[in-house]
């Protein structure tokens, strides 16, 4: 398997050149933005603009006063910023403890495009998440958290790596590394730049690429004391059984983490369960 930044290299050059372009699957984008806009109950619509390009977002209010701040939350492969049950139950009951949400559309491919084919895609997911950031601070965040499912997980690692987020801390819900890939398709290396506040969190029968690179990835982040790494007992990856756990572990770890950790704080200690 290629690295991550080699492969998009590679595409993003071809782009430039004139080659075959990689772009996102816009049509399925607009599809899931139809059919939100007629379903949604809670929370509100809106466009983000991205470069030239403009992507749906979904900001949840939080129920009381004196919000704590937005978490930023991003999708896996092939989703959207309303999908159940994870998605959903992020974006309506984390506001419910005074943190309001703001769930994006990732860029999409075609269905039935793998982890690989995304790729590509990446920089243009940075960018979204940047004009996430930015709405979320023109609103008057303070506090501001990404947290990412799947591959927007790894979409997160890969822009606070790259291109560096002004953003408190950052949770990732089943984090992808890929173990047939020495490089652990650059993952790994992602996880050892990131110095704020991090939550990994994983199902302990999740898919392969995540329960098996769970200790790699406790190793990749020893040097962050803000790292803590969270294993959720019976959960796969689509958290069917209980998906208000998930939401419960993140929250509970943001009310702690977001006013007092700070990297290099001794109040803060990796811990691994």
């Amino acid at each position: 398997m290629k690295s991550l930044r080699a492969v998009v290299f590679v595409l993003c050059m071809g782009y430039l050149l004139g080659d075959v372009c990689w772009a996102g699957d816009e049509k399925r984008e607009a599809d899931f933005a139809e059919g939100i806009n007629k379903t949604l109950t809670i929370g509100k619509a809106l466009w983000l603009e991205s470069g030239e390009k403009k992507f749906l977002g979904v900001y949840t209010e939080t129920e009381k006063a004196g919000t704590k701040g937005v978490v930023i939350i991003l999708h896996d492969m092939g989703g959207h910023p309303d999908q159940r049950p994870l998605i959903y139950g992020l974006r309506v009951f984390l506001p419910e403890h005074n943190w309001a949400t703001l769930s994006l559309q990732m860029p999409l491919r075609e269905v039935g495009a793998g982890q690989e084919d995304y790729y590509a895609l990446f920089p243009e997911a940075a960018a979204r998440i940047r004009a996430g950031i930015d709405y979320a601070r023109s609103g008057g965040a303070e506090n501001i958290i990404v947290a990412g499912y799947g591959l927007g997980g790894l979409m997160s690692v890969y822009a606070l790596s790259e291109q560096g987020l002004d953003i408190k801390a950052l949770v990732t819900i089943s984090l992808p590394a890929p173990i047939t890939d020495n490089k652990a398709g650059q993952t790994l290396e992602f996880i050892k730049k990131i110095n704020i506040p991090m939550l990994d969190i994983y199902g302990a029968v999740d898919v392969p690429d995540v329960t098996q690179s769970a200790r790699d990835r406790r190793l990749a982040a020893k040097e962050n004391a803000g790292y803590r790494q969270i294993r959720i007992d019976d959960e796969g990856h689509a958290y069917l059984h209980d998906e208000g756990l998930v939401v419960k572990r993140i929250y509970s770890w943001l009310g702690v983490t977001a006013e007092t950790a700070k990297p290099g704080n001794d109040d803060v200690t990796p811990q691994n369960q």
